[in-house]
């Protein structure tokens, strides 16, 4: 039984290798450091997303409007790096959205959230989810970005460019 738990554990990577233990142990010291510039950048530009007229919906905690914003308020003191923002369905397609997204050359498409670089993923609203604030909505695109260390004036800028992009 140890042989075969063994050879389970070796085969499913359930291990950490030196290098990666290494790795987060050389990230650890600026780890708040970095925290602080997503969730100081994150905020600056969920805020910019307030008002553009594409979008029904953005989400952040730090968001008065966002769901669980009041049990963030009372609980937290940062929010991190994630905004999501919910694209007019009445006025944009699916293939609008697309290319709002692929229009951006700062933001690359990904899921690794929480890095130096900023990230985007779209998702399709139909059954999206059960509960929530988005329960039941079968039109329209979410959008996640994931806001690196670059500077928040040119993601904005990125942002501002893909939006004229949409068409």
């Amino acid at each position: 039984l140890h042989l075969q738990l063994k050879l389970t554990h070796m085969r499913l990577g359930l291990g950490v290798g030196a290098n990666d233990a290494e790795l987060v142990l050389r990230g650890l010291p600026s780890m708040t450091l970095r925290y602080a510039a997503h969730d100081a950048s994150a905020r600056r530009i969920a805020h910019w997303l307030l008002s553009r007229a594409e979008l029904t919906a953005v989400f952040h905690p730090a968001l008065a409007g966002s769901p669980g914003h009041t049990w963030w308020r009372d609980l937290c003191t940062g929010a991190a790096g994630l905004v999501s923002m919910v694209f007019d369905p009445q006025r944009f397609r699916t293939e609008q959205v697309e290319a709002f997204v692929d229009a951006l050359h700062l933001f690359k498409i990904g899921y690794s959230w929480g890095g130096p670089m900023s990230l985007v993923m779209p998702y399709a609203l139909d059954g999206m989810r059960q509960f929530g604030p988005l329960a039941g909505q079968r039109d329209g695109v979410l959008v996640r970005l994931a806001i690196g260390l670059e500077a928040a004036e040119d993601l904005i800028a990125d942002l501002e460019q893909a939006f004229a992009a949409m068409g």
